[in-house]
Order: structure tokens, then C-alpha cells, then sequence
């Protein structure tokens, strides 16, 4: 079976620095996976790789067998939520999740809107501002306008960090449970190794530039593959 997303050999060079070194990682297809690690261990940098937003200095990404390591992102039918969640505080919340819909008919445009509020169970916030919004919300808001682009990957930076604790559960939870709906490859770059162990099919620890174990939450912690896992996890 074609993995959804797969990375060989992936290395990323900014300036002096390589931040990548050699990563190899293949995604099922409607798996989630999430990419955790410290700070400044390429994490990031491996979803804005995947994302297209970064180009490797060397090594191939492929999306469904297709190899897009030099496709800009609009052509790699990928939805992105970044950690600010990005919204535009001057348009309401359905105009933000229509943003990217302006090339269809106003009636599918519409509808594909009100099947996104419902979705995320937004349904009677449509006309509000971001600011009217809780934290958990305007996340929300921000899923559906990645999810109306109906992407074949989803793709999430540190999507909860701004949040609350008690918030952020909601939330995780709520992701987990669209994304299983859905049947979405979803790859959820976080510090948190709780939520992490929380929400996914399979981990990818990483460490320096590297993947260090990549493996279920259950083989993570019972069969830690170094002792950088085992203390992290």
C-alpha cells in the first residue's frame, strides 16, 4: 500500500545549521501521527518540509507515491494550522473559513461552509468576529478553514499550545474525533508528550535533526528504543 506521506532521506539545511539529518518516515494512509520533541529539534522544521513551506537541501517527499519535494503547497492538496491559528480578525467566522473558497459558486461555497461550521460544531457562531470567540473556538474556526480546502493531508503546529489546560483536552479530544470521522491523514507536530500518547496511531520521537523511535504510544512506552525515548517519554 502507497504511504500517504512518506519522507526519504530528508535533510534541511538553514544557514550554517542542519536541522534535518537524514530523516526517513512513511504515514499510512488516514493515520495520525504526531511529531514530538524538545525545542530546536526539527520538529517544526519536518512539517513545513512535508508542508512545502521549506525545501530540503536534500532527500525526497512523496504524497500518495507523487514525489512533491519541489511542488509549492498549493499544489500538494495539504490544510495547515499553525499555533496563532491565523485568523483574519476583521472577517467573520464564516467569511474566514470561505476564504479559500472564492473560485466557486456562491451556493456551493455556502453550503460547503455550513457543512464545515457543523462539522466543528460551530453552527450558530457563523457571524461572529474571532474576537468573540474562545481560544478553543477560534481554533476550531481555523480546522474548518483548512478542512473546506477538503486536503488530503492535515497538518498541525503545536495547534493547542495557546490554550488552557483544561482547554486544550477539549480540544485534542475534538481534533482525535474529526480526524477518525473523517478518515484524514492528519501529522500534529507538539512538546507534550501527554497529548501525544493521548491522540495518536504512532509517535515519531525526535532528537537533534533526528527520528529517534518512531512506534505506537504502547510500544513507546513499554519498549523505548534508546534511552533519550524512554526518558522523554
Amino acid at each position: 500500500m502507497t504511504s500517504a506521506v512518506e519522507v526519504r532521506n530528508v535533510r534541511c539545511q538553514l544557514g550554517e545549521r542542519e536541522i534535518l539529518k537524514g530523516v526517513d518516515l512513511a504515514i499510512a494512509p488516514g493515520e495520525l501521527v504526531t511529531l514530538v520533541g524538545p525545542s530546536g529539534c526539527g520538529k517544526s522544521t519536518m512539517l513545513r518540509v512535508i508542508a512545502g513551506l521549506e525545501e530540503p537541501s536534500l532527500g525526497t517527499v512523496l504524497i500518495d507515491g507523487v514525489d512533491v519535494t519541489t511542488a509549492p503547497p498549493e499544489k500538494r492538496h495539504v490544510g495547515l494550522v499553525f499555533q496563532s491559528n491565523a485568523l483574519f480578525g476583521h472577517l467573520r467566522v464564516e467569511k474566514n473559513i470561505a476564504f479559500g473558497l472564492r473560485q466557486l459558486p456562491k451556493k456551493e461555497r455556502r453550503d460547503r461552509v455550513d457543512e464545515m461550521l457543523d462539522l466543528v460544531k460551530l453552527g450558530g457562531l457563523a457571524h461572529r468576529y474571532p474576537h468573540e470567540l474562545s481560544g478553543g473556538e477560534q481554533q476550531r474556526v481555523a480546522l474548518a478553514r483548512a478542512l473546506v480546502q477538503e486536503p488530503d493531508i492535515l497538518l498541525l503546529d503545536e495547534p493547542l499550545s495557546n490554550l488552557d489546560a483544561k482547554l486544550r483536552v477539549k480540544v485534542r479530544e475534538d481534533i482525535r474525533d474529526l480526524q477518525r470521522r473523517l478518515g484524514i491523514t492528519t501529522v500534529i507536530v507538539t512538546h507534550d508528550q501527554d497529548e501525544a500518547l493521548s491522540i495518536s496511531d504512532r509517535i515519531a520521537v525526535m532528537n537533534d535533526g533526528r527520528i529517534e523511535q518512531f512506534s505506537t504510544p504502547q510500544e513507546l512506552y513499554d519498549r523505548p528504543a534508546t534511552e533519550y525515548v524512554a526518558n522523554f517519554i
